[in-house]
């Protein structure tokens, strides 16, 4: 996470490194990802950077941890206009997420992502769900759900479809960049294994 010295920056100065790097990381993935590129074209001196972030991977599980930030303020605002319906708010934010990628710097920085996940980089997207620490975000998400609309008894078996509906949603993204599937042929594919959840595997 970023130091001190970042945080107080003034927010033009931020966003042109916040650009530099996004620039880099839509270039290549983390591993092949360089700082010299970065520092240059944010116009600063490779001291610098080390006063604002520790190495090149905290810069880049940052801007992880921003995007998901933006991904949950989206998800809510779904869930909210689908009146607490969680499966159709998968469902949505998936497709608003697909027209987003239709921006090749933001697509290319997820192709990168994705491609190359790891379990830090998954968990800093989409924080891992549990019962004993559950964290704000998720509380908040959670407390918008119509439980009358899923068939749970308990908030543990809720926390399961979070679970189970944020690995086929995963699953589905990769596929997106693994294959550069149409937003047509994803939407596709991501509704028809939600249907499959929705009517259950068992007669």
């Amino acid at each position: 996470m970023p130091k001190q010295t970042f945080i107080n920056l003034p927010n033009d100065k931020k966003e042109t490194l916040i650009k530099a790097a996004m620039k880099e990381f839509s270039r290549v993935p983390l591993s092949g990802a360089s700082i010299s590129n970065i520092v240059k074209d944010a116009g600063i001196p490779r001291g610098s950077f080390y006063q604002y972030f520790e190495d090149k991977e905290d810069l880049y599980y940052f801007l992880l941890d921003e995007n998901s930030q933006r991904l949950n303020s989206r998800f809510i605002s779904v869930l909210k206009d689908q009146n607490g319906d969680l499966i159709e708010s998968f469902i949505e934010s998936f497709r608003r997420m697909l027209i987003s990628l239709q921006s090749l710097e933001f697509r290319q920085f997820f192709r990168n992502a994705f491609l190359n996940m790891n379990y830090k980089a998954e968990n800093t997207l989409t924080p891992e769900v549990n019962e004993e620490q559950m964290n704000t975000r998720l509380k908040e998400v959670m407390g918008l759900v119509d439980t009358d609309k899923l068939n749970i008894s308990d908030e543990m078996e809720l926390i399961h479809i979070f679970k189970i509906m944020k690995a086929v949603t995963f699953q589905n993204l990769i596929q997106v960049f693994a294959k550069d599937l149409s937003i047509e042929q994803s939407m596709q594919n991501y509704t028809a294994e939600v249907n499959l959840m929705k009517k259950g595997l068992c007669k």
